[in-house]
C-alpha cells in the first residue's frame, strides 16, 4: 500500500514532464501550445458563465423557498404508492439540476435519517447512478453551439428513472 501512495506523489510531475518531453520530441513550441489552450479555455469558461449562474441562482431559490418541501408533501401519497420515500422527492428534483445543490440536500437526509437507514442508502445510491441532466444539455449543447437537441432530454429522464430505480432495489436487496 505504501507503494501506491509513493507512486501516486509522483504521478502529476511525471505526467507534466512526459507532456513537455513529447512536445520538445515533437518540435512544437510547448509555451505558445499552452497559451493557446488556456486562452480557448477562458473562452469556454466566459461561454458558460451565464448558463452556470442561472442554474446555481435557480437551485438555491427552490430550496430557500420551501418549494421542494411542498412538492414533497403533494407527491407524498404518490410517492409511498410506487415505493419511493418521500423526503426523497426534492433530492430527485435538485439532482437534475444541481449536483452540488443534491450533496447538500443528501448531507441534510443523512442528518436526519442517518446514513446507514433506508432514506441514506437510497439517496447515496441516487446521487451516484444519475445526471444532473439540465447542467449537463446546457452546458454541453451552449458550449457547442448546439441549436435541436431532439431526444437528450427525454433518453436522459428516462435513464435518470432507470438510475432511481435501480438506487431503491439495490438498497433494499442488497
Amino acid at each position: 500500500m505504501k507503494f501506491l501512495s509513493y507512486i501516486s506523489e509522483f504521478m502529476i510531475p511525471i505526467l507534466i514532464f512526459y507532456i513537455v518531453a513529447m512536445g520538445l520530441a515533437a518540435k512544437r513550441n510547448i509555451y505558445e501550445d499552452f497559451m493557446k489552450g488556456a486562452k480557448d479555455g477562458l473562452n469556454t469558461v466566459v461561454k458558460i458563465m451565464p448558463t452556470m449562474i442561472a442554474l446555481m441562482i435557480s437551485v438555491n431559490v427552490l430550496r430557500a423557498s420551501g418549494f421542494l418541501e411542498m412538492l414533497a408533501q403533494l407527491l407524498k401519497p404518490l410517492a409511498e404508492k410506487i415505493g419511493f420515500p418521500a423526503p426523497l422527492v426534492p433530492l430527485a428534483i435538485i439532482k437534475s439540476f444541481s449536483g452540488s445543490g443534491a450533496t447538500g440536500l443528501l448531507l441534510d437526509l443523512f442528518k436526519e435519517y442517518g446514513a446507514d437507514s433506508m432514506i441514506g442508502k437510497i439517496g447515496a445510491l441516487m446521487l451516484s447512478s444519475t445526471e444532473t441532466i439540465f447542467y449537463t444539455m446546457s452546458l454541453y449543447f451552449v458550449t457547442n453551439g448546439v441549436r435541436k437537441t431532439r431526444y437528450t432530454l427525454a433518453g436522459c429522464l428516462i435513464s435518470t428513472v432507470a438510475g432511481i430505480i435501480a438506487s431503491i432495489l439495490l438498497a433494499k436487496y442488497v
